[in-house]
């Protein structure tokens, strides 16, 4: 399955190789043009039976994670969060470390030796180390780097009846469905970036607008989903089983309202539930593609995932299906209606 494909691959932000890899290996077969920009960015084309005009879909490739940033005397690894990770979801848990994928485990002080004030204070990162069963210091040195990526060791599997749970769906979810609308040809050409540094800063998609040029785009994502028990509803984001969500609004960027109009019409001929994200905190690729040159209508729609930013992430099948199914048709409706802007 493609999407296990994906979630499976590593990439923190800036070492994206292995996500890219992937995804050309999927979509040089029907794609015209197939691009690696100076700072990772992946860009493909599918060029469009008239041409002339130029429509780009995003969606990133790096995933949140660790980094190692050092090592005790005694070979355990001192870690720097790679994007927005709370620590306090981490001791415990599996991961790995490097290029070779070695193995290690997350750990913190026990909570036998912490003394009652520490039970007062949430885990920092500085609390967290890594330990890869090294036997000191040089022996840690050998085995793995400074700057090396550490990635969540989650397998993906079916949950329950109708769920997924794994890692990464933040934003493989995206790429996923920015693969799929590759595979038909319209009238337009269609560029789809899949781009690097989004968890750091959105730094890649800014790039990849610059160089597309395009006259519209839409970012595909994956988003906060907070339909857990005692959350009042105005604050829930949005609700996993729903459907995909627009965004109006985050902090990065206001969705331009003809674009979000247009996705609200496809969803609704076509009898696909969809919803609207009700908060607006977190920021998106979109922020940066609005501000490219002369400026660019951008909206983005997303994915609800359950406990996003985390080791572990679930989402629905049905919200899965029904992700790629507006994303083909609104872009279809680019043939029919034309661009809503």
């Amino acid at each position: 399955m493609l999407l296990e494909k994906l979630t499976s691959a590593r990439g923190i932000s800036g070492q994206e190789a292995e996500v890219r890899k992937l995804i050309k290996s999927e979509i040089e077969s029907f794609v015209d043009e197939v691009t690696v920009d100076p700072i990772g960015n992946l860009i493909a084309l599918r060029r469009g039976r008239k041409g002339g005009t130029r429509v780009m879909i995003a969606a990133h490739m790096d995933e949140v994670g660790l980094m190692v940033a050092g090592f005790d005397s005694d070979g355990l690894i001192k870690v720097e969060a790679s994007g927005g990770v709370d620590p306090r979801v981490l001791v415990s848990k599996v991961v790995y470390v490097g290029p070779s994928s070695r193995l290690g485990v997350i750990g913190s002080k026990p909570v036998h030796l912490m003394k009652p004030e520490e039970f007062e204070k949430a885990l920092g990162i500085d609390a967290l180390t890594v330990d890869i069963g090294a036997n000191g210091r040089e022996d840690a040195e050998k085995l793995v780097k400074l700057g090396d990526q550490i990635t969540f060791a989650t397998d993906f599997a079916e949950l329950g009846s109708g769920y997924y749970k794994g890692k990464a769906f933040d934003d493989r979810v995206g790429c996923l469905a920015l693969i799929e609308s590759l595979k038909v040809q319209r009238d337009y050409d269609l560029y789809a970036a899949f781009t690097v540094q989004e968890e750091v800063g959105l730094r890649g998609a800014g790039v990849a607008a610059y160089r597309v040029k395009p006259q519209m785009a839409l970012v595909l994502e994956g988003t906060t989903a907070h339909d857990v028990p005692k959350a009042p509803e105005h604050s829930q984001s949005c609700l996993v089983g729903a459907g995909p969500v627009i965004v109006h609004r985050d902090t990065a960027w206001v969705g331009d309202p003809r674009i979000i109009r247009r996705l609200v019409e496809t969803a609704e001929a076509a009898h696909i539930p969809y919803q609207f994200k009700r908060t607006v905190t977190g920021g998106t690729d979109a922020g940066k593609i609005g501000l490219t040159e002369q400026g660019t209508p951008v909206a983005v729609m997303s994915m609800p995932c359950r406990f996003i930013h985390s080791p572990v992430s679930v989402i629905a099948q049905s919200d899965l299906n029904n992700y790629i199914k507006l994303t083909g048709l609104f872009l279809d409706s680019l043939d029919e209606r034309g661009l809503p802007v």
